[in-house]
């Protein structure tokens, strides 16, 4: 099965680096990673340029203009670029641990999206905290003494602790998650409504539940370390808790501004089944 690993980012090309260098260490690469760059400038396209050319893994940028806060859409295009038949969410912030592709396409099952866990990285360790930290348990147990690190039971690979199903909204996080191409396209994947940071997230898996999909999680597998960063501005929250309620009260699991935008096929069919 071919993994795509869509990496959304922003302006922040350190990090996005020591994501790159995280996906590379893997003890299963991916087989292609898309950047869905969000309006990054000039420095985040040279820190990618010997990435770009790397020769083990098509690796993509796809970029669009910055308007604001407009993950939602960028995630889309990138997707609407790769060519995966399993879809893994990384945002350009969260470092993998080196089992993670292994992990994501282990939990694969039909019928359920994956969430995964996160390691929450502290400000006074975020700007040394590389591939290698996250694969040290002799480093990652000394930062978890000094609460450098929090959320840390997720570090200790359980064998063989089962993974469950659920359908809880609480807890949904696309920096960390592995779906089905097909189960994303058939929902029109996220909705490009949403502007501005928060829940366009918990959206899309309102609309995954609707369409039949359980919630399938295991808290000590495909664990990524989501490293410190200042909050991001919540200025459109109320508004998007707005198109979030909507979706929750919605019939529909299809959202009409999404994945159609980039295929024109789709957006004419759709058209002419509204009339537009």
């Amino acid at each position: 099965m071919k993994i795509s690993v869509i990496i959304t980012t922003y302006n922040r090309p350190d990090a996005l680096k020591r994501v790159l260098d995280g996906l590379l260490f893997q003890t299963r690469l991916p087989d292609e990673i898309m950047i869905a760059d969000d309006g990054s400038g000039h420095s985040t396209k040279i820190m990618l340029e010997p990435y770009l050319n790397h020769s083990r893994i098509h690796i993509m940028q796809v970029w669009q203009e910055d308007k604001g806060f407009r993950a939602a859409r960028i995630r889309n295009m990138a997707i609407a670029e790769s060519s995966g038949d399993y879809l893994v969410l990384l945002d350009g912030d969260c470092i993998p641990e080196k089992h993670f592709i292994q992990d994501h396409l282990d939990l694969a099952q039909k019928g359920c999206f994956f969430q995964g866990k996160r390691v929450i990285v502290s400000r006074s360790v975020e700007r040394k905290f590389t591939h290698k930290t996250c694969n040290s348990k002799s480093i990652l147990m000394i930062q978890a003494l000094k609460r450098q690190i929090s959320n840390c039971h997720h570090i200790f690979r359980i064998p063989f602790f089962p993974s469950y199903t659920t359908g809880r909204l609480s807890g949904v996080r696309s920096c960390n998650m592995g779906l089905f191409r097909e189960d994303l396209e058939v929902v029109n994947g996220f909705n490009h409504d949403f502007e501005g940071w928060g829940r366009e997230d918990s959206e899309l898996v309102v609309r995954l539940f609707k369409y039949g999909l359980k919630r399938k999680e295991n808290p000590f597998k495909a664990i990524c370390f989501h490293l410190w960063h200042h909050e991001n501005i919540r200025n459109c929250l109320a508004l998007n808790d707005g198109i979030l309620k909507q979706a929750i009260t919605s019939e529909s699991f299809f959202c009409r501004s999404g994945l159609n935008e980039f295929d024109e096929t789709k957006t004419k069919q759709i058209n002419t089944q509204t009339g537009d």
